[in-house]
């Protein structure tokens, strides 16, 4: 008599880490934190009953201690992807931005809402674990390219993200903050249940050296290979111009043309709009046609040049036409990116990310308090100065020096050490 022989269940197929995946987690992120840009000034606005200038101080304030947290736990997040992968650490910064926007729904005082970008602060990292995914999956040939579609998810957040909560923003100012914490749910869901880990065990540090785990230790790392302080010093100048649009767009908008948080909502929607026709359909051409050095000196002059239009557009309508030319910003980044992780093995992508995030985190430091009290003090002194658009025309002065400074470290690294 033949014995039955019990069959085991096939193992479920496992999920290959894939572009898709860290696509869709990005674009969720960016959408939610896009709802959050035309409100939150105007809420401190609320609290602050009405007084521009104030508002302007107290968004300093936040900002500034959100770009320190930044600065310091960037580079232990950015070590941690690279010993226990990136899955676990994206989904902690998902779920510190849910409680970041729970705090924004129902705080009573400032401080509450103080405490919640604190938080918040401390665990973003969703961006440089994402870029660092990227690179886990990605030829280094075709880097540039995916981390322009990264930016285009930036772009979507930034046009869809905005047109939401000013929409929602016209029936109550609290309501886009819970949208944006039931996105954030939605996404920390996505990234538990469905997104794969894809920095596999062999490729993953065996210990954590946390000597280089702080501000200081990463500004070594980036120091040790070949001009990789370099072009962090040009992403650094790029993040510190970007900071003013976060810092003082809707109060500057507000006040020199009146703008109301459905019509900033509808210019998200034309900026993001120009971003993702960059950066989706125009990056991999580009990079293509003049190289990730071409990509990155194209962004730093059509940011600059979009900049002065801002700064001295008279009109709404005059500003809108910056809108396109700024957009070409969307071509540093890629670049940057793709000849920054041609430098680094695939160990160190965390890292490496995590040290940029430090950086940014020095940008959100210094760039709100610059930015915002140049406005602040522009508003005071109008009548005589008549020029609100100053930080912004601070903003073009840095990405002019962004371009400058890549004509020398923008240089290609050969393939071998690429490889």
């Amino acid at each position: 008599m033949a014995t039955e022989r019990s069959a085991s269940p096939p193992a479920a197929p496992r999920r290959t880490a894939a572009f898709g995946f860290i696509f869709a987690t990005a674009l969720m992120n960016s959408i939610s934190f896009g709802i959050m840009i035309p409100i939150l000034p105007n809420l401190i606005k609320q609290f602050v009953h009405g007084d521009t200038a104030s508002a302007s101080e107290w968004n300093v304030l936040f900002a500034t201690v959100w770009g320190l947290m930044q600065f310091v736990f960037g580079p232990i997040l950015g070590m941690l992807s690279d010993r226990h992968g990136r899955r676990p650490v994206m989904l902690v910064s998902i779920f510190g931005l849910f409680v970041d926007f729970l705090f924004m729904a129902f705080a009573p005082s400032l401080g509450w809402l103080f405490l919640g970008r604190v938080l918040n602060g401390v665990t973003a990292s969703s961006f440089s674990t994402g870029n660092a995914y990227v690179a886990d999956i990605t030829a280094p040939d075709r880097r540039a390219r995916n981390f322009g579609m990264m930016g285009s998810a930036f772009g979507f957040g930034f046009m869809i993200g905005p047109t939401i909560g000013g929409l929602l923003g016209e029936v109550s100012l609290r309501l886009p903050f819970i949208a944006a914490a039931g996105l954030c749910l939605v996404n920390w869901l996505y990234g538990l249940l469905v997104l794969p880990e894809s920095l596999p065990l062999e490729r993953r540090t065996t210990m954590m050296n946390w000597s280089r785990a702080n501000p200081l230790g990463a500004l070594v790392f980036l120091r040790e290979r070949r001009n990789l302080l370099g072009l962090a010093t040009v992403g650094f100048l790029y993040q510190l111009s970007f900071t003013v649009l976060p810092t003082i767009f809707v109060l500057y908008t507000g006040y020199r043309y009146g703008w109301t948080p459905a019509i900033l909502g509808l210019t998200f929607l034309a900026t993001g709009a120009s971003q993702i026709a960059v950066q989706m359909f125009m990056v991999g051409p580009v990079v293509k046609r003049l190289g990730e050095r071409g990509a990155v000196l194209l962004g730093a002059a059509g940011g600059a040049a979009g900049f002065l239009i801002y700064a001295f557009a008279p009109s709404g309508p005059f500003y809108l036409v910056g809108v396109p030319i700024w957009a070409m910003t969307g071509f540093l980044q890629p670049g940057l990116m793709g000849l920054m992780t041609r430098r680094v093995g695939p160990q160190n992508q965390g890292q490496l990310q995590g040290a940029n995030q430090s950086l940014q985190g020095v940008a959100s430091i210094l760039g709100p308090p610059f930015f915002g009290l140049t406005f602040a003090w522009a508003v005071r002194h109008d009548a005589v100065l008549h020029l609100p658009g100053l930080p912004i025309l601070a903003s073009a002065v840095l990405l002019a020096a962004a371009f400058v400074l890549s004509l020398r470290v923008a240089t290609p690294v050969p393939v071998a050490v690429a490889a």
